[in-house]
Order: structure tokens, then sequence, then C-alpha cells
């Protein structure tokens, strides 16, 4: 799979592509019948995705970053996963942001990803300021062969599958809906950072991964591990700020159960299996040890059910 940042590439043409068009935090179900959809393109097309980084949202609104579903690199895999072969990530600044509806279809879809089908939703907005929808570029892309395809959205449960609704389900800590809706367990995966060994010296040494900033999830939880030997190695995780000792940034912090073993540097994926309870501040760390302690008691029997050892989707 190749990746491509800039917008307007000088040299490189690239094949024809069936492009799917959107932000795609979360991959979730209705974002895979988008990629569906483009890996299905007949003509030889190459099934290829458009997303931005950042999100539009984010940009427009810094001081209120919109909540990340996924890590960047977990985006990459699970579209070299789905099936996609080229990924056009562009970056979203001011400059790409005032391209009329016209120029992103003309420089960007037609020139930059040479797209012969494109797969987009059927609230599909784009160019300046929103300015077009899905008939705009129906009757912008017939200039350049460009058939558009929409697809319909994905409902779970009459409930409509969007990315909106999943961090709503992660900020309240329903990792069942989340699962439903992505049609996978959610995770994370990092590589693993040296702390300042706090979890040690409390008795529960952890593994340190940067999460997605700002994390749409939050708090502690039970998890499973897999990578650098492990596979769904059982553990608790705390998920946050670190309130207790007035940590500045989001760290998803593992302890592995029944491991002793040196993992930094290494790749993890961390699988969030059931929501504990949110992040509190303790009034001193011997309160924290005790509610941890209490944490991987819990998480312990919960990984031990029937219903966690084998869940469905």
């Amino acid at each position: 799979m190749r990746l491509v940042r800039d917008p307007f590439p000088p040299s490189d043409p690239g094949p024809d592509t069936a492009l799917a068009i959107g932000n795609f935090d979360g991959l979730h179900l209705g974002h895979q019948a988008l990629i569906n959809a483009a890996c299905d393109a007949l003509d030889g097309l190459t099934p290829a995705l458009m997303c931005f980084e950042p999100l539009p949202a984010t940009f427009f609104n810094p001081d209120r970053p919109v909540p990340r579903i996924l890590a960047v690199r977990d985006k990459l895999d699970l579209c070299r996963a789905y099936g996609i072969e080229r990924v056009f990530m562009m970056r979203f600044n001011a400059a790409f942001s005032r391209l009329s509806p016209d120029e992103f279809v003309d420089r960007v879809i037609a020139g930059t990803a040479r797209a012969r089908r494109v797969v987009v939703g059927a609230d599909f907005r784009f160019g300046a300021r929103a300015a077009g929808n899905v008939e705009r570029l129906i009757e912008l892309g017939r200039p350049h062969g460009i058939e558009v395809d929409v697809v319909e959205d994905v409902e779970v449960h009459a409930q409509r599958v969007s990315s909106s609704r999943i961090r709503e389900a992660l900020a309240d800590g329903q990792l069942d809906a989340v699962r439903r809706f992505l049609g996978r367990g959610y995770s994370l995966s990092g590589r693993v950072l040296r702390g300042q060994q706090l979890g040690r010296s409390l008795g529960y040494p952890t593994v340190n991964l940067r999460p997605p900033r700002p994390a749409a999830l939050s708090g502690v939880l039970a998890v499973r591990v897999s990578g650098a030997g492990l596979s769904d190695h059982p553990g608790v995780a705390s998920l946050g700020r670190r309130p207790t000792v007035n940590g500045k940034t989001d760290l998803l912090e593992v302890h592995l159960f029944d491991y002793d073993g040196d993992l930094y540097g290494a790749h993890l994926s961390v699988e969030f299996l059931e929501y504990l309870r949110p992040e509190a501040k303790f009034d001193d760390l011997e309160s924290m040890a005790r509610q941890m302690h209490e944490d991987a008691r819990e998480a312990r029997a919960i990984l031990q059910a029937p219903e966690i050892l084998n869940p469905e989707p």
C-alpha cells in the first residue's frame, strides 16, 4: 500500500483509481461499505482512499479538537487489511481549505488521485465552506469521465453508524456498542515508551503507549494485549491524563497480568474489552494503589468470563 501526503505531487501520475472519500476516523461499518464499493470497482481501477489530517473540524476549531477514535498508524493498517492499495492522506491546511469545489475535483480528485470512480456517502460535502454536495460532485466529475457511487448509510440495531455516535459510545464506556458499530473489537496500538516507573514502585508495572490525541476513550478498562510475542494477553489499563500525578497529556498505561519482561520499544496492540470506571484523582499514592488492586481483581474476573473469552461482534 502506498501513502500519498502531497495534494499536488510533482511528477508521479500513479494509476487510475476507484476512490472512497471521507474522514474515516474509526473505519466503522459505514466506512467499510465505502471501501468495499471502491474495492469492488471493475475496469482494473486501483482501490484507493482519501482522508484528511488534521480533521477539518479540528483545523477550524483548534481549541476544541475532535476526539480521535484511531491513531494514524492504526488507520493505515486497517486500510491495508481492508484491501486499499493507495491512501491519499491530504494535509488539511489553510490553502487546502480554500479550494473551491471545482478546484478540488479538478486538481485533487481527478489530478492527484486520478479517480475514475468516486465513492461517497449521501451527506458528502467538499470544497471551501463545504459548498459542494453529491449533485455538484456528479456534475463536476462528468467532464473528467468520473462516475460517482453514493453509498447509503449503514444501520445497526436501527441506529445509523457514524464516527460521532462511536465517540459518544466511547465517552460513555459502551464498548459493546462500539464493537457493533466497528464490526470488530476496539483497539489502539503503539510503541512502548519509557515512563516514570511509578506503577512499578506501587507493585503494578505498566507498559506505556501514546494514544491518539485527544483520545475518544478514557478510564480504567480490562484489556487484551498482542504483539512482541504476546497474543491476547490479559491485563488492566488506564487511559487518560493521570490526574493524581498532574499529568498533562493522554497516556495509555497497561499492566500485564503475570508477565515479567522487557517490552520497551516493542509495538503492541491493546484491545479494550470492558469498561471498569472513569479516571479519578486520589488524595495520595497509597489510596491509588488500593484502587489499582481492586481494578486488577475486577479485570481478572471479567477476562475469565465466557462472553469475554469468546466475544461476539
